[in-house]
Formats: C-alpha cells, sequence, structure tokens
C-alpha cells in the first residue's frame, strides 16, 4: 500500500510570534507497517500552547521540534493497515505524531481506545491530558475545599472551561473565571457554570478580581501568567493554593518577565504556588476517565470544541488558538475521500 501524506516541518526558530515562513506543508511517501506496525490515518489533530515552547531551541520538560522534520504532538486515527497482532485495522488510537496526515508508528506508541464511552476526538481533550489537567491542578496541585472561592484564567480554553465545571463539583462556593470579550464571558455564565465572568480586555483586572469576590479567593487555576497572576496575588486569601499551570499571555514573548510585582505577597499570605505538568498525574487518568465518561453521558459536563477543517489549515489553528480565537479545545478534522 503506497500512501502520500502531507505534513507540517518548522524550518526556522521563530522569533516572537511564530510566522507562516517558519513552516512548510510537504508531501512525503509512507512505506509499509513493518513487523509490530501500524499505518494509522490520522482523523483529528491537537494544536496546544505548549507546542510554541517546542519551537525554541531550548532545555524544557520535553524535546523541541528538530528543524526540517515532522512536528509532533497529540492525534486520533484509524489504523488503515496492520502488521500488530494486538492492534488490528479498524482500531481508533491515539498517539503523539500529529500535524501530518497519516503515520506508520510502533503498535506499542499507540493506545486504543472506546470510542462507545465519547467520540474518538473527546481523548485529545475533555477525556485526555486537556481534562486530566483541570482535575489534577484543582485535587493534587491546588486543591479545591469545601466553600472555597475560585479563580480561573483562559476560562474558555480547553483546560479552563473544564476547570471551570469540576471545581464546582468539588464544592466550590462560588467560582470565576476570566476570558476575553462579551461573547466568551457571556458562554461562561450561560454554558459553563461559572458563578461571575471578568472580560479581561475591560482592564482594571484588580478592580474586576475584588468585585466578583470581594470576600477574596482561595484558589487560582493559572493559564495565563502575566497580568492575571498579578492580580490574583492580590486578592488571594492567608494560605490560598495556586497552580502554576500555563502562561499563555508571555509564550511569544522575546525575553523574560520581570516577574508579577505583587510576588512578594505570597509571602506574608503563605500561599502556595506550585507549577504542575500533566505528565506528573497521569496516574490520574482512569480516575478522571470514569467519572468524566459518565458525566458527559448525563450532559452535566460539557466539552466545547472549536473545529477548523483541512491539514493545510493546522498552522492557523494553531495561531488563532494562541491569539484566543477558540473556545473550548481546539482541533483540526481531517476529512477524508473513500
Amino acid at each position: 500500500m503506497t500512501v502520500e501524506s502531507r505534513e507540517w516541518r518548522l524550518i526556522a526558530r521563530p522569533i516572537g510570534e511564530p510566522k507562516p515562513s517558519d513552516f512548510e506543508l510537504t508531501t512525503v511517501t509512507l512505506p509499509d507497517p513493518a513487523p509490530g506496525q501500524v499505518l494509522v490515518r490520522n482523523d483529528w489533530l491537537s494544536v496546544d500552547p505548549y507546542m510554541r515552547g517546542r519551537m525554541n531551541d531550548g532545555e524544557s520538560y520535553i524535546p523541541p521540534f528538530d528543524l526540517g522534520e515532522a512536528m509532533t504532538g497529540g492525534a486520533v486515527g484509524t489504523v488503515i493497515a496492520s502488521a500488530a497482532d494486538n492492534v488490528p485495522v479498524g482500531s481508533v488510537v491515539l498517539h503523539f505524531y500529529s500535524w501530518r496526515e497519516y503515520a506508520v508508528l510502533d503498535a506499542a506508541g499507540v493506545t486504543v481506545v472506546n470510542t462507545e464511552i465519547a467520540p474518538a476526538q473527546a481523548y485529545l481533550g475533555v477525556l485526555g491530558t486537556t481534562g486530566i489537567t483541570a482535575y489534577a491542578g484543582l485535587t493534587e496541585v491546588a486543591p479545591v475545599k469545601e466553600g472555597d472561592v475560585v479563580f480561573i484564567s483562559g476560562a474558555a480554553g480547553a483546560v479552563g472551561s473544564i476547570a471551570g465545571q469540576v471545581a464546582k463539583r468539588l464544592g466550590a462556593a462560588k467560582v470565576i473565571g476570566s476570558a476575553g470579550g462579551p461573547a466568551k464571558t457571556a458562554r461562561l455564565l450561560n454554558e459553563f457554570g461559572f458563578d461571575h465572568a471578568i472580560d479581561y480586555r475591560e482592564g482594571d483586572l484588580v478592580g474586576q478580581l475584588a468585585a466578583a469576590a470581594p470576600e477574596g479567593i482561595d484558589v487560582y487555576f493559572d493559564n495565563v501568567g502575566g497580568d492575571h497572576l498579578e492580580a490574583a496575588l492580590i486578592s488571594m486569601n492567608l494560605r490560598g493554593r495556586i497552580a502554576l499551570c500555563g502562561a499563555i499571555s508571555v509564550y511569544n514573548d522575546t525575553e523574560l518577565p520581570a516577574g508579577p510585582r505583587s510576588l512578594p505577597l505570597a509571602i506574608g499570605k503563605r500561599i502556595n504556588l506550585r507549577g504542575m505538568n500533566v505528565t506528573d498525574h497521569l496516574h490520574l487518568a482512569p480516575e478522571w476517565i470514569g467519572k468524566a465518561a459518565g458525566w458527559i453521558a448525563e450532559g452535566s459536563l460539557r466539552a466545547e470544541e472549536t473545529v477548523v477543517d483541512g491539514i493545510d489549515q493546522t498552522l492557523a489553528a494553531f495561531t488563532a488558538m494562541m491569539n484566543g480565537a477558540n473556545t473550548g479545545k481546539m482541533l483540526v478534522r481531517l476529512p477524508h475521500n473513500g
């Protein structure tokens, strides 16, 4: 079986915001799967904020993209040829070879997913590391206690929209979310069950947060960093907990920020600021999938998706996600003929 596959490659390290000229879309011919391998037709690709860091040539928790090589990331696809008895043709699998139409993979590197409990793409979002991140952040990193006031930045995004709903289930008395623009803040209130919504584009985050939570906040789930972390530190109560999940506001910066001016407040308030990476919490996956699948089935957990079609639109989807154009999980769907 001769298969031609288009794939995205990074050809230059971006300086500041990535440009189209930093990438190329090329076509390759794939070999037949060798013994123990499978050929996967990718159906859904994930684009995520952490990928921006992988475009830099720096040491991190995950290796940078190699220049001139196909980029990687989460994907879900269908096995169309198999030389592995344990992963037959027709299996729907989760793997890490995104940014391409097809991939030849070792069977040991794919995970067969159950599409009877949720659609395949859910394993890139609510049932995957997106959902696990939200759950781990509010149960292990910055645990929510009954009656807590919780603030979540990037609340209309993939992780944030799930985190708000999780916080309510964990007993939070009030959940406040920050998002950009009136359309998104309305959705936080009307669709995701937040108690208060802040439009960061209106400015004065400190004042808006104080008005939403005059009693202060106990837990902050940080997806944004920058001025959001600054405002949260000012509003935190004694012995508050902060889960440092992401800092998308500074990912394109060419110099490291000086740090939140309000950071010294963490000393007197005895605040716990804890960085997190979902790879430290994957042991929660079975627990989370069991709970989340049930909540989705009963309609009490909303998992929003923003879908872009076509491999040629993958870079545009990534750029749009980095600029906050998505609500919920940003996904690329790959239509196939035949």
